[in-house]
């Protein structure tokens, strides 16, 4: 045991649980403030039941032994990570139950994304319910496609076969483009035209109701990100330290890349678009922080700010009602940074692969293809399935109703703020204009 390496991924697995609550902070801030509440539990409620099932038996499912053609690992090999509590049980050069920890923090977040794009709408036991379904039948064997490597003895003979897309494919995914930001984004598209629109979309105006919780949250996301993709390189190496670098550069130049489709497109560079910037970027570099140089890593981000800039208005055009651009951001930005890893890996980068612009041809690119494209198909058709099946067995959807007049009232019987009674400072006991102001924003805020 490397107890270096064991300290960086302890610290980067809590950077990344970091992340979901900075979700909540992000999805929250673009919704109505009548459903700001509902939104937030969302993601705190897939922490809970991802979080368990993991222990359960999601861990064994995506990294137990093979039981076929690299599609899934033995569901119970390790079930309440039985045989793995032992000090002598090493992941590489770090404890299994630290790598356990590290790999609960991305099925936790995988499966909050999808939220984002049902917000204002559905009901919140229905959505635990499908969220570990999903997690069940969608990420956990996706994950073994995508992260459990073949293990080898001394001789370099495969004794511990691993997923089909790492191995036999050898499609480049250093820490989630395909198994957490394709797969949700899928997901998402799925779930969007499962429920449907919301009530007035989109004549009506849905703009944000807090701007500042949103950056706060893109700035939570980010923060942990360089726990997502340096932590990937489970050691405080080198390869870490380029994955950190290419992690910052490329989100750099996705905001810029979004602000400048923005300001040619509408004439304005709007803070929700530097947040989308932010976030887009960071989806981009996940799979390819390990495959590019800094300078390839500020290309794929500037391609894809742009990218996603222009993709979250596809929702307008096909009619589908992705509440918080779930597609347009983490489908459309996960398939971008999977696929340019075809054209601008190198060599010179930890992964040694050059792709089509550094005299690698088109090898890497269909391979890079072929596995975004594989998980794509298959959490779309899986989580339109479990969305219909939740929808009529237990109801997905909220009341019309709920949905007008406040969701986080119907469901969780609160709401995000609450005004209270203000008088004059005189004590005369009339309204004051503070609270007559008060009092017009909770009835918007009815409407």
């Amino acid at each position: 045991m490397d107890t270096g390496d064991t300290a960086w991924v302890l610290t980067s697995a809590a950077l990344v649980l970091l992340m979901t609550p900075g979700l909540a902070f992000f999805y929250g801030g673009m919704v109505r403030s009548k459903s700001v509440l509902n939104m937030m539990m969302m993601s705190l409620g897939a922490m809970a039941v991802v979080g368990v099932l993991w222990v359960l038996f999601g861990y064994s499912t995506a990294f137990g032994a093979d039981v076929g053609a690299g599609l899934l690992g033995k569901p119970f090999e390790f079930f309440g990570l039985d045989g793995l509590l032992g000090a002598d049980s090493l992941s590489g050069k770090i404890p299994s139950t630290v790598f356990v920890a590290f790999q609960a923090m991305f099925a936790i977040i995988t499966v909050a994304l999808i939220s984002g794009a049902i917000a204002d709408r559905a009901r919140f036991g229905p959505w635990l319910l499908f969220a570990g379904l999903w997690a069940t039948i969608v990420y956990f064997p996706v994950a073994h496609w995508v992260f459990d490597f073949d293990g080898k003895d001394e001789a370099g003979n495969v004794v511990d076969p691993g997923g089909w897309i790492a191995n036999k494919l050898l499609a480049i995914d250093f820490a989630g483009g395909t198994a957490v930001h394709i797969n949700a984004g899928a997901a998402g598209l799925a779930l969007a035209l499962v429920l449907g629109k919301r009530v007035g979309w989109p004549k009506e105006p849905m703009k944000p109701h807090s701007l500042p919780l949103v950056v706060l949250g893109a700035g939570l996301l980010w923060f942990g990100w360089f726990g997502f993709n340096a932590g990937s390189a489970l050691g405080a190496n080198g390869i870490a330290g380029v994955t950190f670098i290419n992690t910052l550069v490329a989100t750099c130049a996705a905001v810029l890349g979004w602000l400048l489709t923005e300001r040619i497109r509408d004439g304005k560079a709007t803070t929700l678009g530097a947040a989308s910037g932010v976030v887009a970027g960071l989806v981009a570099i996940t799979p390819a922080c390990s495959a590019v140089t800094p300078v390839g890593a500020i290309a794929i981000g500037a391609i894809t700010g742009a990218l996603c800039a222009l993709a979250v208005s596809l929702k307008y055009r096909f009619g589908f009602d992705d509440s918080l651009d779930v597609v347009g951001v983490h489908l459309v930005g996960g398939l971008s940074g999977t696929i340019l890893i075809g054209l601008f890996a190198s060599e010179a980068a930890p992964a040694k692969i050059n792709g089509l612009f550094y005299g690698g041809g088109v090898d890497q690119l269909w391979r890079q293809a072929v596995g975004a494209f594989a998980v794509l198909a298959y959490s779309f058709v899986l989580s339109l399935a479990l969305g219909y099946l939740v929808k009529f067995t237990v109801g997905f959807r909220a009341t019309e109703e709920a949905e007008v007049a406040s969701i986080d009232e119907a469901e969780h019987a609160e709401r995000a703020y609450e005004y209270g009674s203000l008088t004059s400072a005189r004590g005369t006991g009339k309204p004051s204009a503070a609270a007559g102001a008060t009092a017009v924003l909770e009835g918007s805020n009815k409407k």
